[in-house]
């Protein structure tokens, strides 16, 4: 499974508006993946001041790791996908993942409703 990047702070953050189903799947899930894309989302909502984190960014790729979290490249083959994807959903940060899930065959934990026009599975409630 793809955590999306609200998915990943709220399971971080152990935030209340992560629905305590979603983070069981989370922790009992085989595969639990947070794409590059993610970590580039948000260092630069770090950049501009439109995010804060409880820790240092830095500590995000241990933090990942004592979790057996693993962080997905973004690869040619995911860009290729990404451009013949429609515009359903207008971030690009979230067609990226869209298109990494569908290029992975993985489902996206995301409360998102927007992802739904995609050929790609959500999971949430």
């Amino acid at each position: 499974m793809l955590l999306d990047t609200h998915t990943l702070l709220w399971f971080l953050n152990n935030d209340s508006k992560l629905i305590s189903t979603v983070k069981s799947d989370i922790e009992n899930a085989d595969q639990v993946v947070v794409s590059i894309v993610n970590l580039w989302k948000i260092a630069i909502k770090l950049s501009i001041q439109k995010l804060e984190l409880d820790f240092a960014f830095a500590e995000l790729p241990d933090f990942l790791t004592q979790l057996e979290i693993r962080i997905l490249p973004f690869t040619f083959t995911d860009l290729e996908h990404y451009i013949t994807l429609p515009l359903h959903h207008r971030d690009p940060f979230d067609r990226l993942l869209i298109a990494q899930a569908m290029t992975n065959s993985l489902e996206i934990v995301s409360a998102d409703t927007a992802f739904d026009a995609y050929s790609v599975r959500r999971i949430w409630a």
